[in-house]
């Protein structure tokens, strides 16, 4: 069989039972607060990444960090500015390959506190950098480094705790507070760039002092990950968290449900040999492997950070000269867009989504690229004020497309992919990949510019466009299924185009909310394609 072989199993009609365990979970306040407080790891992110490209235009900040020229005064190299900005991605890089040892050795809870306040020994050093540049980027290279933990440990503990019916909503919160983060600290860096003292970046620095309180904090008095809980013998706390978390009663059939599934998984799980973590690359995991790596990948190479980049120079072609104010529209855009994202995760199918999306940032990719390359002046664009308008209008045009699809969705699908034992290790993996393309674009995207210009677009609309086939060939459709049921459509190859028509048989087991769950015994069972 083929690495991303799509034999597929028969559409199973859904029955009545499946109808109305699905409309027995509840929408609760546990269940969103859980996931707002975890998704504050994604404003962390979001908020050290906005602050930096305000930092560059600070008179302070460029005296102390940067060189000083006659006809422009301070300024950043190249080199420097690159360096600065990729370490963050790439101490992110680190610490997302070694989060999942973490949050398997220590708990999904423990894992992000500590890796949240981890990140403020990053904050600390920056602060206290007066003259060297150096110092300040290795401080962002060790706040990465909880920033990356953070953004493989988040996802992972809100898949294995949320609803099946809210669980693509709350994943989707990373990359909603990731966009609050990024507009947060540029309306910060707004109220601060005029003061001429050290105050001026050293505020919105400290600050990110805040938000890592806040999430080490307040994530100790949420409920460890249930399946976690499970995992390590602690089935009553598993139980009772995802019944509070429902709404429901501990013994209420979708509870017993719940329960007997992570418990057949587990058991097929022992029942095999000991697990590893390269075994994610061998023949049962390898297609899930590589579709988790190209979406994480795919996120930056729709180029949603190039559009960042650009932001200023785009907006300077209509008249708006103030580069905070242009930071301030992109980044209203991008998270208004995002608060919208969350309906199309919750009523549109990830398939439709991602790949509708990665449609029509090819379009506005391919606009983009070719009204900058030949009808923008390139030396006078205030000369070419159509030419600038079409710009704004279709890089606005783009992140709609990103915020509502490809932002908050990936981190969705890819908490889904995976089977509990190898959860860890293989989002870890994918979300470093993710964290290599960021530090590439954060260090390559200044030069490749500088040589190609606005051609540079047609590389991301190329991007979008694989993705938008890689989506239909390989990615099956999961909204609103359990953890469980996605395990199984993997297992049984059902095709990702019919996935949408795919329903699971509801398991053998108590029927009435008042019947206490079997105690089950002996071998487990395993899929008849030979997938575990």
């Amino acid at each position: 069989m083929g690495l991303f072989s799509k034999k597929s199993a028969a559409p199973q009609t859904q029955s009545q039972d499946e109808i109305d365990l699905a409309a027995e979970q509840k929408v609760t306040f546990r269940a969103v607060f859980l996931g707002v407080v975890a998704s504050v790891g994604g404003f962390m992110f979001g908020y050290v990444s906005g602050q930096i490209s305000g930092f560059f235009d600070m008179e302070d900040f460029g005296r102390r960090f940067g060189n000083y020229q006659d006809a422009d005064g301070w300024v950043f190299s190249a080199y420097r500015q690159g360096a600065i900005v990729a370490l963050l991605p790439a101490g992110a890089l680190l610490g997302s390959l070694v989060a999942g040892r973490i949050a398997d050795t220590l708990g999904r809870r423990i894992a992000i506190s500590s890796s949240a306040l981890f990140s403020c020994i990053g904050t600390i050093i920056e602060i206290a950098s007066t003259t060297h540049w150096a110092q300040f980027a290795v401080g962002r290279l060790i706040t990465g480094i909880g920033i990356g933990a953070l953004s493989v440990v988040v996802p992972m503990y809100q898949s294995e705790s949320a609803p099946a019916i809210l669980r693509g909503i709350l994943v989707s919160c990373y990359q909603l507070f990731i966009t609050l983060g990024i507009w947060t600290a540029e309306m910060i860096n707004y109220g601060t760039h005029d003061l001429s003292n050290s105050a001026s970046w050293r505020i919105p620095n400290g600050i990110s002092f805040l938000w890592a309180l806040v999430l080490g904090g307040g994530i100790l008095f949420l409920p460890e990950s249930p399946r976690y809980a499970y995992r390590v013998g602690r089935e009553d706390e598993a139980r009772n968290t995802i019944a509070r978390l429902a709404g429901l009663e501990p013994s209420a059939r979708s509870v017993n449900m719940q329960i007997d599934e992570i418990r057949m998984k587990l058991e097929e799980e022992k029942a095999g040999a000991d697990t590893k973590w390269y075994e994610i690359f061998g023949p049962a995991l390898l297609r899930r492997t590589l579709i988790g790596i190209i979406l994480q990948s795919g996120q930056q190479l729709t180029g949603a950070n190039f559009f960042f980049y650009y932001g200023t120079t785009i907006f300077k072609a209509t008249g708006l000269s103030d580069s905070y104010v242009t930071q301030i529209i992109l980044g209203s855009v991008n998270a208004g867009c995002t608060v919208a994202g969350l309906w199309v995760v919750k009523n549109v199918g990830r398939r439709k989504a991602l790949i509708g999306g990665a449609l029509w940032m090819t379009m506005c990719f391919l606009v983009y690229s070719f009204v900058g390359r030949f009808v923008l002046d390139p030396v006078n664009p205030a000369s070419t004020p159509q030419a600038g308008n079409v710009l704004i209008v279709f890089s606005c045009f783009f992140i709609v497309a990103f915020a509502t699809t490809w932002g908050p969705l990936v981190w969705a699908v890819v908490a889904e992919l995976y089977p509990a034992r190898y959860r860890a290790p293989a989002m870890a993996l994918a979300t470093a990949s993710n964290w290599l393309w960021n530090f590439l674009m954060s260090l390559f995207t200044r030069p490749i510019t500088d040589s190609i210009g606005y051609f540079y677009g047609l590389v991301f609309a190329g991007c979008c466009l694989a993705l938008a086939a890689f989506v239909w060939l390989f990615v099956i459709e999961s909204k609103d299924r359990t953890l469980e049921e996605i395990e199984t459509m993997y297992n049984q190859k059902v095709s990702p185009r019919h996935s949408n028509h795919w329903h699971a048989e509801v398991p053998s087991g108590p029927r009435d909310a008042e019947e206490k769950p079997e105690v089950h015994s002996g071998s487990a069972t395993t899929s008849s394609h030979g997938e575990v």
